[in-house]
């Protein structure tokens, strides 16, 4: 696709690249589903499901940072093909193997690690070339956002759906057949409908009034070095308290958010559920219930106040539903109780992805978000390790309670004032009139 001159083409494109994203992420789901699943299937224990989960998380430590250099320099749209190119031969080759000279625990790790070293960069890139789309395309910032986190839940909702079915009935291994054509899906419909952003504009980058200065893919990057890149964005981000303290607090959340649904769901549901069927139920059911939360908050976002909201609707999300499974409520009232959760959750990231955006400037996006990412997610494989190990020592009600009781602790933080306060907007939000033709 071509440069966008009209707002009727950057809606296409707009709705390209949520749609990419939605594909990708299915695939993404469908491997959450199939790698635990293999793992049990060979006889594995509670620890070696948390320790692939670990596998497929810890790569987001690596690729966040350094990723979103890459994605910086080389170009948003170019980042976000690769990264969905080589996440789906990473998991082709596991049926492959499996089929024929046989798929040992290592392997599978590796190949797992492999898969998710690409796919926060992948994730950034598009977050990134959210912000040029929604202005051209005349659409306010915190809808998009909205949009694109719903079209996440969506993804969660019907790869769950489809993964519970698939593993139930052909396996596993059969199933990342499917999980590998997700992501070419995905990367063509990226290189097909989403236009490579404008090469750099001259002019201030220290403004977060400038206008896109996303590299196009044909630019040259003029940079210092890649260590320098790296360093900007991290003084940005440990010279910003707020951004300090959104990473902090979602480092335990994601942690939190590991051990339950890496580790301690799939083993619940193949212990007390009957196996991937209900799984798929209660992950479609926190999919569906967040992406009509996400639909619902982007028509009323720029009318409440962020912080009050962003509280409850963050105790809700984790605390009720991880209580439940403490309690071994029947089938019926889990799954109501992830449907509040996740309903409140529908509003958590398009409030944390719009303070981002309003407070990160453009040419450090990729970095910053990377960076960001990374930090929020440094806990997962931890969270998805200790879930197992919970798990085989104390059992699974007292890890579900405890995890309830931490959460509910922890997201009652922003209510203490301070940098929290620095969520809310500085000015009133309007919707903003149909961009003009370029």
């Amino acid at each position: 696709m071509g440069e966008i001159r009209r707002p009727e083409e950057a809606r296409v494109a707009l709705s390209a690249l949520v749609a990419a994203h939605a594909i990708s992420q299915t695939g993404n789901v469908v491997t959450a589903f199939a790698v635990p699943f293999y793992v049990l299937g060979l006889g594995g224990s509670g620890a070696e499901v948390g320790l692939a989960a670990a596998f497929a998380t810890a790569p987001v430590i690596i690729g966040g940072p350094l990723g979103g250099v890459v994605v910086d320099r080389v170009g948003h749209r170019r980042a976000a093909i690769v990264a969905d190119l080589v996440s789906g031969a990473s998991v082709l080759a596991m049926p492959v193997l499996a089929l024929t000279v046989g798929l040992p625990f290592w392997a599978l790790l590796s190949l797992v690690f492999v898969g998710g070293l690409l796919d926060t960069p992948g994730q950034t890139a598009r977050r990134v070339m959210l912000p040029g789309l929604t202005e051209r395309a005349g659409v306010r910032i915190e809808r998009s956002v909205g949009l694109l986190d719903g079209s996440e839940r969506f993804a969660k909702m019907i790869g769950a759906s489809i993964a519970g079915l698939l593993v139930a009935a052909v396996g596993p291994i059969a199933s990342l057949f499917v999980n590998a054509a997700t992501f070419a899906v995905s990367a063509s419909l990226t290189r097909a409908f989403v236009p490579a952003p404008d090469p750099v504009r001259t002019g201030s980058q220290n403004s977060r009034d400038d206008h896109p200065t996303e590299p196009s893919d044909d630019a040259e990057p003029a940079r210092a070095s890649y260590r320098a890149d790296l360093a900007e964005g991290a003084r940005f981000v440990l010279r910003d308290p707020l951004m300090r303290l959104i990473v902090a607090l979602v480092l335990v959340t994601n942690l939190l958010d590991a051990a339950r649904g890496s580790t301690l769901l799939p083993l619940y549901a193949n212990d007390r559920l009957g196996g991937a069927a209900a799984l798929g139920l209660l992950v479609a059911t926190m999919g569906g219930c967040a992406l009509a939360g996400n639909v619902v908050f982007g028509f009323v976002a720029h009318r409440v106040p962020r912080r009050v909201t962003f509280v409850i609707c963050f105790t809700l999300a984790g605390g009720p539903s991880s209580l439940a499974f403490a309690l071994g409520a029947p089938l019926p009232a889990l799954v109501a109780a992830t449907a509040l959760s996740g309903l409140a959750a529908g509003a958590l990231n398009p409030i944390l992805g719009t303070v981002q955006l309003e407070r990160t400037p453009e040419h450090l996006r990729g970095r910053v978000f990377g960076l960001v990412n990374a930090g929020a997610w440094a806990g997962i494989p931890f969270g998805a390790l200790l879930g197992g190990v919970a798990a085989d020592t104390i059992g699974l009600a007292l890890a579900f309670g405890i995890v309830a009781a931490v959460y509910t602790t922890v997201t009652l933080a922003p209510l203490t004032g301070g940098a929290w306060r620095q969520m809310e907007r500085t000015t009133p939000s309007v919707d903003r009139p149909p961009a003009p033709a370029l």
